[in-house]
Parts: structure tokens; sequence; C-alpha cells
């Protein structure tokens, strides 16, 4: 090979050298700024029965300073995207349960912190709506092991169980719930004798009573 082809192929090595230098540091470049900053958290709260678990305020602070706040869906369900990584804590409130804290939730880069088994509300006994009441026979009298149970009836006019109980020796039961406006179905059962239904509307924390009798058979 003579000298000036032996010139002209070290150069165009070096140049295709010079060329690939800049554009690896650049893929590399973009490969850093690819990674993941920020995290997530998700969760879902669950509650106590007589209430939803949709519209729970959720709030994530960064020690006393807010970072952002959401509501649950009607499954309890909430997300938080985007959160630089650190040590965050979450209040959880709603009217009639209990406000919900929890601290230090770690979030990491490209990580989803879950929450959905660990989050859940009870009621609050100073803001709650109580269903009192009693059963009776035909006859007016207190019937006492008869099985009542109550339903949340919905604006689609569906109705869906959330509790029930036995009646004690007088006939009577108890349910506490949410404060929050609904329409409740209370049904009685026992042996020998018809179910029979009563409707509650409740708005507000109080006591709201009911007498459920059984009519005679036919």
């Amino acid at each position: 090979m003579s000298g000036r082809k032996f010139l002209a192929v070290a150069c165009a090595a070096l140049f295709v050298l010079t060329a690939a230098a800049p554009a690896s540091a650049q893929k590399k470049k973009q490969k850093q700024q690819e990674q993941p900053t920020t995290g997530n958290i998700v969760g879902r709260v669950k509650v106590a029965p007589g209430s939803t678990p949709g519209g729970v305020a959720v709030t994530v602070r960064r020690g006393d300073e807010e970072v952002a706040r959401h509501e649950t869906n009607q499954k309890g369900e909430f997300e938080f995207e985007g959160l630089a990584p650190g040590t965050y804590g979450l209040t959880l409130r709603k009217v009639g349960l209990e406000v919900g804290r929890m601290e230090g939730v770690e979030v990491r880069a490209g990580r989803t912190v879950s929450l959905k088994d660990r989050l859940y509300l009870p009621v609050d006994d100073g803001a709650i709506a109580h269903i009192r009441g009693s059963v009776f026979d035909a006859g007016g009298h207190s019937v006492g092991g008869a099985k009542v149970e109550l339903s949340r009836v919905e604006a689609d006019g569906s109705v869906k169980k959330l509790d029930d109980r036995v009646s004690n020796s007088t006939g009577s039961f108890a349910f506490r719930l949410s404060p929050e406006h609904g329409r409740y179905r209370l049904t009685a059962k026992a042996d020998g004798a018809e179910a029979v239904s009563e409707e509650v509307n409740v708005d507000g924390a109080a006591i709201y009573r009911v007498a459920l009798s059984f009519r005679p058979r036919k």
C-alpha cells in the first residue's frame, strides 16, 4: 500500500472514531435522561359497614407541607403519580368516619407503593347516624331472635345488603351508619312469618327509629 493510500485510510478511520464517540456519548446521555425520577402511591380505602368508600379525601404530606390531594372513587381507590423520592405521610378524611393517618411511606424513583390492604376507616362515634328499632308480631308483641337485614337503596333503585342483626329478647336492634344522605331498607325475617320491610331516609347524625311488624299469614 502506498503512503498516500495509507494516509487516506488512516484519516478515514480516525474520522469514523471521532464521529462515533459523540454519538455513543449522546446515546449514553439519552439513556441516563430516560431513567425515571419520580414514584407513585396507589391504595384502596376500606370503611365500616354502612358507609361508602367513595369520596374519601386523601392528602399526601411531606412533613407539614401538603403535596397533593385526591378523592377515592366508588371502590375506594386512589392514585398519586409523579411524586419526588422521599418519605411521605397520608391523611384520610370523610364525614362520619374517623380521620385516618399513615406515616413513613417511602417513595422511590421508578417504583409504585401499594397500600391496598392497609387503610381502614371506622365509624366516628361522635358523628354517626343510629338506626334503632324493634320487631313485633301481628299481635303487637316483641319478637326476639328475628333476623334484621340492613340494605342501601341506590339511586338506580338497586339494593345492596350492608349488614344484619338478630333482635334481642325485647325485639330491639340497632345499626350505626355514616351520616351522609342515603335511603336504607330494613327487612325482618322470622320463622312462621312473612318478611316485612321498612325504609328510612338518613340525612345527618341523628337517631332514626323504626318499627317492623309482622303481618298475619293469609
